[in-house]
């Protein structure tokens, strides 16, 4: 589905990706540190980032060359139009800087 999609949109943007599929992403992202409400149906590690739900490769681009100090990107649900859900109808969304103490900050709007 989705997360699928994602991949194959990651992938022609130049990211190798190495997925593992789980039945349940719940325990990988509190793991990893990712608040549970900013959660979405997958969960990637990128240099050391958390990156959490269908966020656009540009802003993960952007993240590995300013390199903030942050515990990673969230797109939180799965918002129509992000990249893996593309609509006819696709919502405004916001991906967010997640700092490691689960505070965020808008790191782009879409």
């Amino acid at each position: 589905g989705c997360c699928h999609q994602w991949i194959a949109y990651l992938k022609a943007n130049g990211f190798a990706v190495m997925p593992n599929d789980v039945d349940d992403t719940t325990p990988v992202r509190a793991s990893l540190g990712m608040p549970a409400k900013l959660g979405s149906c997958h969960t990637a590690v990128i240099n050391g980032y958390v990156i959490e739900g269908h966020v656009p490769a540009e802003d993960i681009k952007r993240l590995l060359k300013e390199k903030p100090k942050a515990l990673g990107l969230s797109v939180p649900g799965m918002p129509a139009g992000s990249p893996g859900m593309e609509s006819p109808n696709p919502q405004a969304y916001d991906t967010l800087l997640v700092m490691k103490d689960g505070s965020t900050k808008v790191w782009a709007k879409h």
